[in-house]
């Protein structure tokens, strides 16, 4: 990692530090690499895929699944993370410093790609600002067909 790379991550962890000692919760190896993991791998995880994954690069660390979903759920409920839900299927997780984005679905494989628009942007601020509303937030998700399973039905 670069030097900025050690910086985002650094300012990144004393949050996430400080957030478990607002939550009266201690800092451990497990939930920092729960942190670590969502900060270095690009990509959107469900708590059992993050769960694998961390098996298999700290493979002498003990680390549960409660630990992962908890951890989890209180990164996105502090605003660190972000998931994408899929119903029955449970959610998927990234973490939240990336540039805003949007997504679409694929409700067949669910495949993610990201995507990001600025006449969209433009068109839900005039949106809001023709109706008097003020956006404090917004989720964007697109469900279809990727290019793959569009060509196989």
């Amino acid at each position: 990692m670069g030097s900025f790379e050690n910086l985002e991550y650094n300012s990144l962890l004393l949050s996430f530090k400080d957030l478990l000692k607002n939550n009266n919760l201690k800092f451990t190896k497990q939930r920092e690499v729960v942190l670590k993991t969502l900060y270095e791998k690009d990509g959107h995880f469900t708590p059992e895929d993050l769960h694998n994954l961390l098996k298999s690069i700290y493979s002498g660390l003990n680390i549960g699944i409660a630990t992962v979903y908890r951890t989890l759920n209180l990164l996105e409920e502090s605003h660190m993370a972000t998931s994408l839900s899929f119903g029955v299927a449970g959610k998927k997780f990234e973490l939240a410093n990336k540039p805003h984005h949007d997504h679409m679905i694929c409700k067949n494989c669910g495949k993610i790609i990201e995507f990001q628009n600025e006449k969209i942007e433009q068109l839900q601020l005039d949106i809001a600002k023709k109706n008097n509303f003020k956006i404090t937030s917004h989720l964007m998700q697109l469900r279809g067909l990727c290019a793959t399973c569009n060509t196989n039905n």
